[in-house]
């Protein structure tokens, strides 16, 4: 468990809201980049937002060093530039699944949830694999009370050999 992410489970009616409304917002995430609009990703992300990518024992030991790390929406914007406009790699589709989302605790200005994810990829010359699985570490801002933006992504990928070729966000 990450720091700030404890185990607090909670059943109520506001967490059941606020369950559905990560499930909503992880499927309009997913499809926005499933469907190759990168460029749209930061858009998800508060200003001052956080994104890390992880290996499972950096996590695990509290380490901060992450395969990406991103701080603010205009680091967010420059990697979806980069990958979008200037990164050559084989043509590819990605389809990310998210799931088992557990809503670690709620108030009136931010949820925090814990989701499970998968990223499969298909080469266009080649068949669907599996490039990652792990857990998502989400801290969102309730702008407005109703618009959910990712204060903090942290994503902890479950093994420690990955494909060299990970760009896409996940």
């Amino acid at each position: 468990m990450l720091p700030g992410f404890e185990k607090k489970l909670i059943a109520n009616d506001k967490a059941l809201a606020a369950r559905a409304a990560v499930e909503d917002f992880h499927a309009e995430y997913c499809a926005t980049l499933d469907s190759g609009d990168i460029e749209s990703w930061p858009e998800f992300f508060t200003e001052d937002c956080l994104y890390r990518v992880t290996e499972y024992e950096n996590a695990l030991h509290g380490f901060p060093v992450g395969l990406i790390y991103a701080e603010g929406r205009d680091m967010l914007r420059d990697r979806a530039v980069a990958i979008s406009r200037t990164q050559m790699f084989a043509p590819r589709q990605m389809l990310h699944f998210v799931t088992n989302v557990r809503i670690l605790n709620v108030t009136d200005e931010e949820i925090v949830a814990q989701s499970n994810y998968l990223l499969l990829q298909t080469l266009v010359e080649g068949a669907t694999s599996l490039h990652q699985a792990g857990r998502l570490f989400d801290r969102f801002s309730l702008n407005g009370g109703n618009i959910l933006l990712l204060k903090e992504k942290q994503t902890v990928y479950d093994t420690a050999t990955i494909a060299n070729d990970l760009a896409y966000p996940i």
